[in-house]
């Protein structure tokens, strides 16, 4: 297995602090996202391979271990106490029978582990994780693996299923309505495969909802700007408001000043995981002056102002 360069794959330089290597990753999980690319294989695998490499590089100590032992950063310490083990016994038994469960004698193969890792310890070893009776010694678990997925702030307002691909398997997830951005929900055994036997690691999904050009989301609450004429904020009248599950009408009181807020109980943001709770929809009124007044108008409102003094 060749080695996997994660610097590389995210496009920034090993030296990259935390908020270089977030940025990077954005910007690529975005343009390579399969929404974006549907029937493109290409970009499917480039995605695949910017969520591994930002699984590591994003956490300060996985990448600790990466700059240490390359793509196999996980299982790199127990392969050196492995060594460690090897060089006790071949100190102490003169090369000679088994110690601790590893094998003695050359450390050749290493088809499992890349070429970076094979280059820091000299190969693999055959005996690497066996017992003295052949049998698996060391199981463990996989690689858990980060992955992104964006929803529109209307999707995120609904009970839905999501069906997407990691390491070649489909998954099917229920997400629930209400769901909050920057949540994080973890998904059992759909990590990466178990290392000699041991259990697959999970997935870890975190949702990136963004905002509706009509609406604002504070937790469970939302917040809209909706614009009335000047007759209508002096006069008083009806307009008509949108919501996530339509249009409602609200009076406007007579001489609603401009920046005046309204609450719409219930109306907003469905409460994660409580079925039938919601949030409040706050609207503020902007009043929007006239414009391009006649000669007969500009004379109309010179006469109010006069009625005024």
């Amino acid at each position: 297995m060749a080695y996997i360069d994660y610097y590389k794959i995210l496009q920034v330089d090993k030296k990259a602090s935390a908020d270089q290597i977030k940025k990077a990753y954005r910007k690529l999980a975005r343009k390579y996202h399969p929404d974006m690319n549907p029937g493109d294989k290409e970009a499917e695998k480039k995605f695949k391979e910017i969520n591994e490499a930002n699984e590591v590089l994003s956490n300060p100590e996985n990448r600790e271990k990466y700059d240490k032992y390359g793509e196999h950063w996980k299982h790199g310490e127990e392969y050196e106490k492995a060594q460690q083990q090897q060089r006790q016994y071949q100190q102490s038994q003169n090369y000679g029978g088994n110690y601790g469960g590893f094998s003695g004698g050359d450390f050749g193969g290493g088809e499992d582990f890349s070429d970076f890792f094979q280059s820091m310890f000299g190969g693999a070893g055959a005996g690497f994780g066996r017992s003295s009776r052949g049998g698996a010694s060391g199981k463990f678990k996989g690689q858990d693996v980060e992955a992104e997925l964006n929803l529109h702030l209307r999707d995120a307002a609904k009970t839905h299923q999501k069906t997407f691909e990691i390491n070649g398997k489909k998954v099917r997830i229920t997400i629930p309505a209400g769901i909050a951005d920057g949540q994080k929900i973890k998904l059992k055994g759909h990590g990466n495969p178990g290392f000699n036997g041991g259990p697959n690691g999970d997935l870890f999904i975190t949702f990136n909802i963004s905002e509706d050009h009509h609406f604002k989301r504070n937790g469970d609450n939302l917040s809209s700007m909706v614009e009335i004429d000047l007759y209508t904020a002096v006069l008083g009248g009806e307009v008509t408001i949108p919501t996530l599950d339509g249009s409602v009408n609200l009076v406007v009181k007579p001489e609603t000043q401009n920046n005046t807020k309204v609450r719409l109980k219930g109306k907003g943001f469905p409460v994660y995981k409580k079925e039938g709770e919601f949030g409040d929809l706050f609207v503020t009124y902007l009043v929007k002056l006239p414009t391009h007044l006649t000669q007969r108008e500009k004379e109309l409102f010179q006469e109010l102002k006069n009625l005024k003094k």
